[in-house]
């Protein structure tokens, strides 16, 4: 169960009756893009595109370079003619000197499908502290710059948004221009009333729904009361349609290591609130427990590594507390998600 007091909070946090996230209120919430995305980082982000280990055949035409060959207007190489082959692809000047006939194939582009998911469930607004953003806004900024690159590529961007109130989700959107409209909807606040999406429905309806071939990057917590095999497995099933999946799993300094916490003063008998659900425990915050909880943590980030590895998916752990340019310039270019 995921667990906060009143401003700050350390509770259980992987599955219900385990050990805890921290939680406190977003003090500087973003408004406008350059909040979500400085300029600086815009500009160094402008060389960059969004990777795949795999490649597509797209429908409209992109910037993509792909493999398929076909009908665009750049040459890559010629074959020898087959009964059935279109007459208006024959080399004539070849069939002149060789007396043989050969067909012309060009390279046709790719568009690529940027699909970033975002998680939105309660948990997420943990994690601030001095100098770190709550996870939620950090998720933000990630996606933000993941969209950045995929738009100035002409790629197509998609974006979700599940754990709240209803699924939220941006249709596709392409180019430069609008980078506003990705902006807003990432601002977007929550809406009031109903039950929020688990990750297991979401992902159902997210592989159910995607259309065309791509990334699909999903940036959460990945702290569920339900766990996440389940929704692994729907998006793993629609990947195998077409898309190269990426789960980005944010964490905070004090949920990655606890003792953060203990030189903030959370030391002691703690009654605590689960954020999500409004149930309340009450625990003493000790050297077993803690041992206890960094064993729990472990185990909980190398099954979502396993799990993700055993479906051809990526993996990638990060901190809060690591800024969002290091991240992008660094962790993802090396695990090939951008380049």
């Amino acid at each position: 169960m995921r667990y906060s007091t009143a401003g700050a909070g350390w509770g259980g946090g992987l599955a219900a009756g385990e050990f805890c996230l921290l939680i406190r209120p977003i003090t500087d919430a973003p408004r406008r893009l350059e909040d979500l995305l400085p300029a600086e980082l815009a500009a160094r982000l402008d060389r960059l595109d969004v990777l795949s280990r795999k490649v597509f055949a797209g429908k409209l035409p992109g910037e993509r370079r792909s493999k398929r060959r076909g009908q665009s207007v750049e040459f890559d190489d010629y074959r020898q003619y087959a009964p059935g082959d279109d007459l208006r692809h024959v080399d004539w000047n070849v069939f002149a000197r060789l007396d043989r006939l050969f067909i012309k194939i060009f390279r046709e582009d790719e568009d690529l499908l940027v699909h970033l998911v975002l998680d939105d469930s309660a948990s997420m607004q943990g994690g601030s502290g001095e100098g770190v953003s709550a996870k939620s806004l950090y998720a933000r900024r990630l996606a933000m710059a993941l969209g950045y690159i995929g738009l100035v590529n002409q790629n197509r961007v998609v974006v979700e948004r599940f754990g709240g109130v209803g699924p939220r989700r941006l249709a596709p959107i392409r180019g430069r221009r609008q980078l506003d409209r990705l902006a807003a909807f990432l601002l977007e606040g929550e809406a009031a009333g109903g039950e929020a999406e688990s990750f297991g429905d979401a992902m159902r309806r997210i592989a159910s729904g995607r259309r065309g071939h791509g990334v699909v990057v999903v940036i959460s917590d990945f702290l569920f009361r339900e766990g996440v095999e389940r929704g692994l497995n729907f998006l793993h099933a629609g990947s195998a349609g077409g898309a190269d999946a990426c789960c980005v799993q944010v964490l905070s300094p004090g949920e990655l290591d606890p003792s953060v916490e203990l030189e903030q003063g959370l030391r002691g008998d703690v009654r605590l609130t689960d954020i999500e659900t409004g149930l309340p425990a009450e625990i003493t915050v000790s050297k077993a427990l803690l041992d206890r909880y960094r064993a729990r943590l472990g185990e909980h980030i190398a099954m979502l590594e396993l799990l993700c590895r055993a479906r051809r998916m990526r993996h990638v752990l990060l901190s809060t507390a690591v800024p969002v340019e290091t991240v992008i310039l660094d962790s993802l270019r090396r695990q090939r998600l951008v380049g």
